[in-house]
């Protein structure tokens, strides 16, 4: 299915190296973003009080939020669990405030604006806890990264696993970089919106370079140049179905799934549009730079100095 047919070739490969050198602008004001400001990590990653408060009717999280908000508590999490007459309520640990005395002072203010309010359980999450949930999460990143670049490494050829992998952590990297500049909230929601932008922006690179490998064989007079240009255009009608679907679905829990979801939805946005331009202008890029040729995907390829009209051409013995 295709919205619209391009007959002739766009030259990407002709502002390569322009577009790079913006992407490799942006990847170093993340990476210096994240040094000097660091995340602004959740209670999952920090430790403090976690909070599981009844009502008798449906509770209204704005108002649980500006009851806690006002304790000076502006970086709880406030959020339905299970019911929408429960509340799961986070608040990072405060020095000089234990947790018993910050679950006591914010049922105060919950029961003064609700005398339903009853409070299930209260938890303390410990530090040592949030530095376990923090080592997992970048296993699991080192997990994906590895992954993806055995299954590129055999399903194509190592220089466009290498292509792929430098243009995912770029996505990844300028996520990061956005949260530290921005200072949000980096919970665990997010994390798994960065996993989940990883494998969805290696797809794009995939189906680029299997049209690349595609080219190859089809194309013999054109230089790899051309064959990636050709790749790219002939699938822009797929990207923008894809990506404008995904983007809509995605936007929609960005505008009405509540704060909830706010970061999740805001991180995945950022990922899949900056996942598009890595996959067109750095993966592509950096595979043509690498020397991506025919005889690297193409078994029994044209060589230099052959006639690609000779019938014998390519043949091994």
């Amino acid at each position: 299915m295709e919205f619209f047919k391009i007959r002739r070739d766009i030259p990407f490969m002709r502002n390569a190296l322009v577009f790079n050198l913006i992407s490799l602008a942006t990847f170093l004001a993340a990476v210096f973003f994240l040094f000097s400001r660091g995340l602004h990590l959740s209670v999952e990653f920090t430790g403090g009080t976690l909070m599981q408060v009844s009502y008798a009717q449906a509770a209204d999280l704005e108002s649980v939020r500006s009851a806690v908000g006002k304790l000076g508590f502006t970086d709880a999490q406030v959020q339905n669990f299970g019911t929408a007459r429960d509340v799961m309520i986070r608040m990072p640990a405060t020095k000089g405030v234990s947790s018993a005395q910050q679950s006591d002072k914010v049922m105060a203010s919950l029961k003064a604006a609700d005398p339903t309010a009853s409070l299930r359980r209260t938890e303390f999450v410990g530090p040592q806890v949030g530095d376990e949930l923090a080592t997992d999460g970048l296993k699991a990143l080192a997990f994906v990264v590895v992954g993806i670049m055995i299954y590129l490494a055999i399903r194509f050829e190592w220089k466009f696993a290498v292509a792929a992998i430098i243009a995912n952590l770029h996505d990844v990297i300028i996520i990061l970089g956005f949260f530290a500049f921005f200072q949000w909230e980096f919970s665990l929601p997010v994390l798994a919106a960065v996993l989940a932008v990883l494998g969805y922006s290696v797809n794009e690179s995939v189906v680029i370079f299997d049209r690349i490998r595609e080219n190859f064989r089809r194309y013999r007079k054109m230089n790899t140049q051309e064959i990636i240009d050709n790749a790219i255009t002939s699938t822009i009608s797929r990207t923008i179905i894809t990506h404008g679907c995904t983007q809509l679905m995605v936007l929609s829990m960005l505008l009405f799934g509540g704060a909830t979801l706010h970061y999740f939805a805001l991180a995945l946005t950022i990922g899949i549009l900056f996942g598009i331009y890595s996959s067109v202008f750095v993966a592509a890029a950096i595979a043509m730079w690498l020397g991506i040729a025919r005889e690297d995907l193409v078994k029994g390829a044209v060589k230099k100095g052959e006639d690609p009209n000779d019938p014998n051409a390519g043949a091994t013995v």
